[in-house]
């Protein structure tokens, strides 16, 4: 897809302040420090739409994008590193709940991991509760290019059995630095539409 137009539209806690345009959603889950906010960015041609941050845990809302008023990125709260109360954590966990399970409009989840190492526990327990919700799942293997080419393959091999992800599912190898699997991941997005 060629991106023109980007919005950032609403930072969302509760259904009632979601967007009620029937476009298609695509959630973006992963750690809070995997890169979630340079893969936005990336995608979205954009150098700073998406903060991104060295300190885990910037996202505490439901960031909705609007993308060539045609689809939506919904940036969730990352989990696992974020210095926040374990109460404000529960809050963050309800609200992405909501959202994951009840939302008519949300076509796939993206889930974004570090290709440099195998999914951590948080992974696997998303990647399960994606899948007993049946919500459609692209993995985002990114970080590639701090991996040498020859072992690229390796380490996605290792995401797809750490995950056990279904062959329903695809896994797409990307590096924000580069925009390598950028192609590949808009293929996938599109095919969820």
């Amino acid at each position: 897809m060629k991106v023109n137009e980007v919005e950032m539209v609403i930072s969302a806690v509760k259904p009632d302040q979601y967007p009620e345009d029937g476009l298609p959603e695509f959630a973006l889950a992963g750690r809070s420090n995997v890169g979630k906010s340079s893969f936005i960015n990336k995608m979205l041609n954009r150098k700073s739409i998406a903060r991104t941050s060295s300190k885990p845990g910037k996202t505490q809302t439901l960031n909705f994008y609007k993308i060539e008023n045609e689809l939506y990125f919904v940036d969730v709260p990352g989990y696992g590193f974020a210095k926040v109360s374990k109460r404000e954590r529960m809050k963050w966990g309800e609200m992405i709940e909501t959202y994951l399970t009840e939302r008519q409009d949300l076509k796939a989840a993206l889930l974004i991991v570090d290709l440099r190492h195998p999914p951590t526990n948080d992974d696997v327990i998303m990647y399960q509760f994606l899948k007993h919700y049946e919500t459609p799942c692209i993995v985002i293997a990114t970080k590639a290019d701090k991996v040498s080419k020859g072992k690229r393959q390796q380490h996605l091999r290792i995401v797809k059995e750490t995950l056990q992800i279904l062959p329903t599912d695809e896994a797409i190898i990307f590096s924000s630095e580069t925009g390598e699997g950028k192609d590949a991941a808009w293929t996938a997005i599109e095919s969820k539409i």
